[in-house]
């Protein structure tokens, strides 16, 4: 009898250890950039999560449709052993509320300048639903695919005062040479299911962002009932880049919230 009460106490301690462990152990932050820009849009915030102890992992957002481009992340965040904050920029947030859903270990979406859509929305609906965006003048004319649709871009040389106004010029050029299109249907594309509507989350934008009307931002935040909102006074859309601390912060309080 003592040997069967000393191995049950054993299991116990075990068990309570390995909760303990689970409590303590830090979430993966998973990045998914927008349209026109990579996964270096990233890069100060993956300076700042992993300098506070983070695993890190900014996605290759392939920017081709987002049932498409969610399925891609999906499967990223499946391979995944550990709980997974799942955190968008701009369009990037049509792809992590698609690529949430059916994923047991996402338990926070960040949305950083992002769309949180609502079933049957669009990005482009989106977009003009308040005043503000002047996105559509500064596209380049689309470029014509061999498979079929259109990639679009933003015009080099508007790129700055339109994107990223508030990054230094020489960074901002080289962002503009680099940027990575977004398919034009992408933008049209009705989203399906929203996992904000089960998975808690968090959003952070600037009130200067010329892509997505900053009423737009908040209208979305409010739907969703963040559990926390930021506006970052004087920030363009790409507010990641220009003031990753901020960022970093919100990202860091949905990892650790209960």
């Amino acid at each position: 009898m003592k040997k069967i009460i000393a191995s049950l106490a054993v299991a116990a301690s075990v068990l309570v250890g390995a909760d303990a462990f689970a409590q303590t152990v830090k979430p993966t932050v998973v990045l998914v950039h927008g349209a026109f820009a990579d996964a270096s849009s990233w890069n100060g915030v993956v300076n700042i999560l992993e300098k506070d102890g983070y695993t890190v992992v900014a996605a290759a957002n392939p920017l081709r449709s987002v049932k498409s481009d969610a399925a891609s992340v999906a499967s990223l965040i499946a391979s995944i052993k550990s709980p997974v904050v799942l955190v968008g920029h701009s369009y990037g947030g049509n792809v992590i509320s698609e690529a949430a859903n059916d994923q047991a270990n996402v338990k926070a979406l960040v949305y950083v300048s992002a769309f949180a859509p609502d079933t049957g929305e669009t990005v482009a609906g989106l977009a003009g639903k308040f005043p503000g965006s002047t996105l559509g003048p500064t596209l380049a004319a689309p470029v014509p695919l061999s498979e079929g649709g259109k990639d679009l871009y933003i015009q080099q040389d508007k790129f700055h005062a339109q994107f990223a106004a508030d990054v230094p010029a020489a960074e901002a050029a080289v962002m503009a040479a680099t940027q990575r299109p977004v398919t034009e249907a992408a933008l049209h594309e009705p989203f399906a299911t929203p996992a904000w509507k089960h998975i808690p989350s968090w959003a952070i934008y600037g009130d200067k962002d010329k892509n997505i009307p900053p009423q737009a931002l908040a209208f979305m935040a409010k739907r969703a009932e963040a559990k926390a909102v930021e506006v970052v006074k004087g920030a363009s859309h790409v507010v990641m880049v220009s003031n990753p601390a901020p960022v970093a912060r919100l990202i860091e309080r949905a990892a650790t919230a209960k």
